[in-house]
């Protein structure tokens, strides 16, 4: 099994922080408690992922409902692995990513965005970031877009 990584456990805490916030400031909502548990094992222990197949039920569904809100492909329809590229130009996935993406799980979907996130070679975060940001259908659902008052944009 795939491995969530700790940043992706953080993402999904603070997704439902602000979706769900703490009406004494005090007490968390159900799912943050149990997403923050996984969080606080994998600091203590010094791990960086956690396994999707061993995570407790809540702190799965919760993180899975985080997952459904992000975008499923980083594709920006300019596939160069179909003109025999190992490596996509237009997304940054290998030939085998590309092919498996359809029968791939969340979490193995979410290590390759990672990987491509951290290289950042592919020309989704450089010369046609704003296709990738505009892009729609159904692997690609639209975000809202940050307030003035939210600076910043989802990992």
């Amino acid at each position: 099994m795939a491995g969530i990584h700790i940043t992706d456990i953080e993402s999904a805490i603070n997704w439902w922080r602000e979706r769900q916030p703490s009406a004494d400031g005090l007490q968390a909502c159900a799912e943050v408690c149990a997403l923050a548990e996984v969080y606080g094992q994998l600091v203590y222990y010094r791990e960086t992922e956690c396994d999707d197949a061993s995570m407790p039920a809540a702190a799965l569904e919760a993180w899975m409902q985080w997952y459904d809100s992000t975008p499923d492909a980083p594709c920006i329809a300019i596939c160069s692995t179909s003109q025999g590229d190992e490596l996509c130009k237009g997304c940054g996935r290998t030939f085998d990513e590309v092919q498996n993406w359809p029968v791939m799980s969340p979490a193995e979907k979410r290590v390759t965005w990672r990987r491509i996130s951290i290289e950042a070679t592919a020309w989704r975060f450089n010369r046609y970031a704003e296709r990738a940001r505009e892009f729609t259908g159904v692997d690609h659902p639209q975000a809202p877009s940050p307030s003035p008052s939210q600076p910043g944009v989802k990992s």
